[in-house]
């Protein structure tokens, strides 16, 4: 299947200003399409990053979903958590990679996630093994946001 990339920001909708009081005829129904991007890692041997996606500026974040997809046998503590290379946990707080669960964005994150301000920021997945001793485990992280929403 193919793919097309826009600069953006896409709207959808067929009135884009609202000139009376007719819903479907006059009033405005035009709306930001939601955007997603995801990635995936491994959770094995030492602490380590990825990088999930870069947001564009002005964006609203709308979500982050962590799921561990495949336990992490490490001895001891095994975490990972969504956020950037300034504040690991930023969207997420460190979740136990050594249960299969899903992890949404917290509450702490929603005043960071209105509006990430006038430059681009990086998403990023900070896995924290204790050991360094995992030979299993795995997880996906998608962040969905409203490109340049400008709240």
């Amino acid at each position: 299947m193919g793919t097309t990339t826009f600069s953006g920001p896409i709207k959808a909708g067929t009135i884009k200003e609202t000139t009376g009081t007719t819903v479907g005829s006059d009033v405005k129904n035009v709306g930001f399409v939601k955007m997603i991007q995801s990635s995936s890692g491994v959770l094995t041997g030492n602490s380590t990053t990825w990088t999930i996606g870069t947001i564009p500026a002005y964006s609203q974040v709308i979500d982050v979903k962590l799921d561990i997809t495949e336990v992490s046998d490490a001895t001891n503590a095994s975490t990972v958590s969504v956020g950037t290379s300034a504040n690991a946990t930023l969207f997420t707080v460190a979740a136990n990679a050594q249960a299969a669960a899903r992890t949404t964005m917290n509450i702490a994150a929603i005043a960071n996630s209105t509006n990430i301000g006038n430059t681009d920021v990086t998403v990023i997945a900070t896995a924290t093994n204790g050991d360094g001793d995992a030979t299993t485990g795995a997880f996906t992280a998608t962040v969905e946001y409203v490109q340049n929403n400008n709240l």
